[in-house]
C-alpha cells in the first residue's frame, strides 16, 4: 500500500479556513470553519511518524498523536476516535482550547526542521466532531455495576474527566456544582469564539446517558440553599474535590475600587451568560463594553479572552497592557495574532500605576518598563523607566491577573483540610488523597490556575487512584463485615 504519511515535504500546512476579522467581530461563533474529510486526511498525512514523537512527549495527556494522525490519513476515523479518546476524556475540547502552539504543535519535529507543524489541534477536533455526527460516541456501559458511590464537587474539566473514568469502572457517580450548567470555566469562563457551548452540552448529555447523576445549582457551604460538606462526604464512599480556582488576584494601586474597574472572570461570566440567553441583574451593565474605551491588564490567555470579547461587544477601543514584552508573555501567540487581526492594540512593557476618576474610572495612569535581568523563575524581570508615566482613556478596566484558590477549609468548616502556602489543597502526590481520609482532590484546586488539558489529566489520574483506594479499603471492609 502506498505510504500516506510523511507528506510534509510536498503538502503545505493549512489550518481550517478562518472567518475574516470583520465578520467574526460581529458574533461569538468559533472563528475557524471545519475541515472537510479530504483536507483533514491531507493535513494528517504531513505527520513524519518520527521515532521520538515530541508532540506526544509535550502533551500533558500523552496522547498517541502520531497514531490517530495516521488513521485519519488512511480514512479510518472511527479507529482514530477510539485511539484519541483512550487517553483524553474530551479530545474535541482540547482541540479547541489547548494552546497547541506551546504544547504539541510547538514541539512538532517537522516544525523544528524548518517545515510548519502538523495541524494537530484542528485534526483532533475534526475526529471527535465526526464521531458525534456518525453516532460512534456511545454511552458508557460498565462491565459490571458496583454499589459503591463517589461524589465529585465541581463539574469542570477535572471533575467531568474523573466522572467518566469512574463510571466506566461501574461506580455510582454523583457530581455537584454551584452553577446551573455543566462545564465550569468551559462554559462561563471561555468565550464562545474559542468554544461554542453546545460542544460541552453534548458531553453533559453523554455522561447523563452513561448514568452519571448531576446535582446542579447545589453549592457546597453553610449558606442557605447550600449543601454541607459533611452531608455530601458521608453520602458517598469517596469524595473528589475538583472545584477549580475562582478567586481573582488583586492589584493594590490607587483607584482600584472605582466603578468600572472589574475582574476578568466576572466580565467573562456576564458575557457568556448573556450569550446563553440568561437574565442578568441591572447592575451588571458595567460589565458590557459597548461604546466604551476598554483597557485590559495582563498577558495570559484570560486577558486575550477579555480583549476579544470587548471587541465583539462593540467597544470604542480596546487596549491590552502587559508589563513584559511580547516574547515573554505567557499567553498563546496564536491568540495574540487573532486579537491583533480583530483590532486590539497591545501596549508592551507597560504597567498600570493608578486608576483615575471620582466614582467611575476615567483613565489609567501607566508607566513604561524596561527589561532587566532574569528573575528567580528564569523570566526576564522588568523595572519602571523614571519619568515615563502617561495616561490612557478608560471607561472599563478589566484585571486579568490570574486566579487563586478560595479558602475552602473556612467555607466548608473543615479545619482539618490542609492547604499549601498558596492556598491550594495539600494532597499525596501518588494518591491524590487530601488530609481527610477518603477525600481526594484534583485539578486547579491542587495545581493552581492552569490549562484545561492539565485538569483533564489530573481528573483521569485521580479517578484511577480513587478506584484503587475503594477496592483496597471500602470493598474489603464490606467483605469483612459480611464474613
Amino acid at each position: 500500500m502506498t505510504n500516506k504519511m510523511l507528506k510534509f515535504v510536498s503538502v503545505a500546512q493549512k489550518q481550517p479556513e478562518k472567518r475574516s476579522a470583520e465578520i467574526r467581530r460581529a458574533d461569538f461563533d468559533e472563528i475557524y470553519k471545519k475541515f472537510t474529510p479530504e483536507r483533514a486526511a491531507e493535513q494528517a498525512s504531513r505527520c513524519s511518524q518520527c521515532g521520538v514523537p515530541f508532540c506526544l512527549v509535550h502533551c500533558p495527556l500523552g496522547n498517541n498523536i502520531p497514531d490517530w494522525l495516521m488513521l485519519t490519513a488512511q480514512g479510518r476515523l472511527e479507529e482514530a476516535f477510539r485511539v484519541s479518546s483512550a487517553t483524553n476524556s474530551f479530545p474535541d475540547i482540547c482541540g479547541r482550547v489547548c494552546p497547541q502552539d506551546r504544547l504539541c504543535e510547538g514541539h512538532c519535529v517537522i516544525e523544528e526542521t524548518g517545515f510548519q507543524s502538523v495541524t494537530i489541534g484542528a485534526v483532533e477536533r475534526y475526529i471527535t466532531d465526526t464521531a458525534f455526527e456518525q453516532g460512534w460516541v456511545k454511552p458508557i456501559v460498565p462491565v459490571c455495576e458496583r454499589k459503591h458511590s463517589v461524589g465529585i464537587i465541581g463539574a469542570g474539566p477535572a471533575g467531568l474527566a474523573a466522572a467518566s473514568r469512574l463510571r466506566a469502572e461501574g461506580f455510582q457517580v454523583h457530581v455537584y456544582d454551584r452553577y446551573d450548567r455543566v462545564g465550569g470555566l468551559l462554559v462561563y469562563g471561555i468565550p464562545g469564539f474559542k468554544l461554542e457551548k453546545h460542544y460541552v452540552a453534548r458531553w453533559h448529555k453523554w455522561l447523563e446517558e452513561s448514568g452519571v447523576i448531576f446535582h446542579l445549582g447545589r453549592g457546597i457551604g453553610s449558606r442557605e440553599g447550600e449543601l454541607s460538606f459533611e452531608a455530601v462526604r458521608f453520602r458517598h464512599d469517596a469524595l473528589l474535590i475538583a472545584t477549580g480556582v475562582y478567586k481573582p488576584r488583586e492589584l493594590y494601586i490607587p483607584g482600584n475600587y472605582l466603578s468600572g474597574v472589574e475582574h476578568a472572570l466576572a466580565y467573562l461570566t456576564a458575557s457568556n451568560k448573556r450569550s446563553l440567553g440568561d437574565h442578568l441583574p441591572s447592575h451588571t451593565h458595567v460589565l458590557d463594553a459597548k461604546g466604551k474605551s476598554v483597557v485590559v491588564l495582563g498577558g495570559g490567555d484570560t486577558a486575550m479572552d477579555c480583549v476579544r470579547t470587548a471587541i465583539r461587544q462593540g467597544a470604542a477601543s480596546v487596549r491590552c497592557l502587559y508589563r513584559r514584552d511580547k516574547a515573554n508573555m505567557p499567553g498563546s501567540r496564536r491568540e495574540v495574532q487573532n486579537a491583533e487581526e480583530e483590532g486590539v492594540i497591545f501596549e508592551w512593557l507597560v504597567a498600570p500605576e493608578a486608576f483615575l476618576g471620582k466614582e467611575y474610572v476615567k483613565e489609567v495612569r501607566a508607566v513604561r518598563m524596561m527589561p532587566g535581568l532574569p528573575d528567580a523563575s528564569g523570566r526576564q524581570s522588568v523595572e519602571p523607566i523614571e519619568g515615563s508615566s502617561f495616561t490612557i482613556k478608560a471607561d472599563l478596566v478589566i484585571k486579568a491577573l490570574g486566579f487563586d484558590p478560595e479558602p475552602l477549609p473556612q467555607f466548608w468548616q473543615q479545619p482539618e483540610l490542609t492547604v499549601t502556602e498558596r492556598g491550594t489543597l495539600c494532597v499525596d502526590r501518588s494518591s491524590f488523597m487530601t488530609s481527610l481520609p477518603g477525600v481526594f482532590a484534583a485539578g486547579d484546586i491542587v495545581r493552581g490556575a492552569s490549562l484545561v488539558v492539565w485538569a483533564i489529566r489530573d481528573g483521569q489520574e485521580a479517578a484511577a487512584c480513587i478506584q484503587q483506594w475503594m477496592e483496597a479499603n471500602v470493598t474489603s471492609s464490606v467483605t469483612a463485615e459480611q464474613e
